[in-house]
């Protein structure tokens, strides 16, 4: 089972950015599809966007669209969320999750990270 850590999290301001990064275990990165979730304070968890195992196939939540750009690095086995013009109504721990089907819905994840806290003040 592959190991997901999250990183780049943090507290930045309402209209600014942040980069988060998934460093991925072992040697079978290419054979998932990965996908970043979010989960605010008293809400569910709810999906942000996703690619495919080869890249070439991303989608995300209406929400997001536009602002928020989902990529892969097969190199460094690292996904990254590309989070720009950030909302107060984003902030939310931002999980890591991977999936083994070509193109998993959003409860097709079944590897998830621990998580990284974002926070965007108004």
């Amino acid at each position: 089972q592959v190991q997901l850590v999250e990183s780049g999290g943090g507290l930045v301001q309402a209209g600014g950015s942040l980069r988060l990064s998934c460093a991925t275990s072992g040697r079978t990165f290419s054979s998932y599809a990965m996908g970043w979730f979010r989960q605010a304070p008293g809400k569910e968890r709810e999906f942000v966007a996703s690619i495919s195992w080869n890249g070439f196939s991303t989608y995300y939540a209406d929400s997001v669209k536009g602002r928020f750009t989902i990529s892969r690095d097969k190199a460094k086995n690292t996904v990254y969320l590309q989070m720009n013009t950030l909302k107060p109504e984003a902030t939310a721990v931002y999980y890591c999750a991977a999936s083994l089907i070509a193109t998993p819905g959003p409860r097709d994840f079944g590897s998830w990270g621990q998580g990284t806290q974002v926070a965007v003040s108004s």
